[in-house]
């Protein structure tokens, strides 16, 4: 299979799944290296083709109904998983993380979690790895993109948010 098929073959994977596939996966599947999965996925983008990289792998963006809003939080390390219960708990979306840096800008993660499995997976990845979370960078103030059914859901989370002391107010 040569580049231009395996990209054309990767794009099709990911529009056939629901949920992220890793570059290692793909990289097994077409029996390359990650390595060139990740160079493929650049090219792709490049194209314009719009490609999530979320933490447990490459996937379409979704199309969110319902409301989508964003939320300023502040919380140590140690209250993420919790903070991001509280929002999947309501029948909401984590959809990504973003922080402002003082010489990027704003710097966007893609989280797209939505059950407590999903937040798990993302908070054992956390901790198997030397990276930091993105909120490290600003002493825990952050903003969550998220996606929920309706007013009262979102309206829960803020509230779950505040009893965890978690929610920056204006």
């Amino acid at each position: 299979m040569d580049a231009a098929a395996r990209r054309a073959a990767i794009l099709s994977v990911l529009e056939r799944t629901d949920h992220p596939v890793s570059a290692a996966a793909l990289a097994r599947e077409f029996s390359v290296s990650r390595q060139i999965i990740v160079g493929d996925v650049a090219l792709l983008r490049a194209g314009g083709l719009s490609i999530a990289a979320t933490p447990r792998g490459y996937m379409l963006p979704e199309e969110h109904s319902g409301l989508v809003r964003t939320l300023a939080c502040r919380h140590r390390a140690d209250q993420m998983e919790d903070e991001l219960n509280a929002i999947v708990d309501q029948g909401c979306t984590v959809i990504d993380v973003i922080v402002e840096h003082p010489i990027y800008g704003q710097l966007t993660g893609p989280l797209q979690l939505s059950s407590r499995y999903d937040v798990i997976q993302f908070v054992d990845r956390c901790r198997q790895s030397d990276a930091l979370p993105l909120s490290n960078l600003t002493e825990g103030i952050h903003l969550h993109t998220i996606s929920c059914p309706d007013e009262t859901a979102f309206q829960r989370v803020q509230t779950a948010l505040e009893q965890l002391g978690v929610l920056l107010e204006a």
